[in-house]
């Protein structure tokens, strides 16, 4: 399944990586409140693509592929958290882990952003098992993916 992430998040084109960069600049002087975000941190030594799956007001959206590098954190979702579940599904490049669970999410080969969980197969889309999170309607959320993966792959 890593294969699928080389090409997803990771790569932006240059315009819109000199836009973000002169929002970063800017950031500091806009607002000095704390961030929000559902965050995940990579504690293992090798790159590790992620999905996550919420509840949005259009339905179900699965959303991926982000490449995080071993023993870094990067925000999935940006913002305050307007739900109380969310879901992830996690595996690293060497395929010695899997974060996974048993609530199913469409997902694609390619950076994503999917709405609804139905027919997955029908719509081109493959189907994967997601462990939930329930963040108890707080804010901002942090998953910290380790060296023993926790979850288990699941067959549809």
């Amino acid at each position: 399944m890593f294969p699928r992430m080389l090409a997803g998040r990771g790569g932006r084109s240059a315009p819109l990586a000199l836009a973000c960069l002169g929002f970063l600049f800017a950031a500091p002087l806009l607002s000095t409140e704390a961030k929000a975000d559902f965050r995940v941190c990579n504690g293992t030594q090798s790159l590790v693509g992620v999905a996550v799956g919420y509840r949005a007001e259009t339905g179900w959206t699965t959303e991926g592929w982000w490449q995080i590098p071993a023993t870094t954190c990067k925000s999935v979702i940006k913002g305050p958290l307007s739900s109380r579940y969310y879901y992830l599904y996690a595996e690293d490049q060497d395929g010695r882990g899997l974060w996974a669970g048993n609530v199913n999410f469409c997902v694609a080969d390619r950076e994503f952003k999917i709405v609804d969980v139905k027919d997955c197969f029908a719509r081109g889309f493959q189907k994967l098992g997601f462990r939930e999170y329930d963040t108890g309607e707080q804010g901002s959320w942090m998953v910290q993916l380790t060296e023993a993966p926790r979850g288990e792959a699941t067959t549809p």
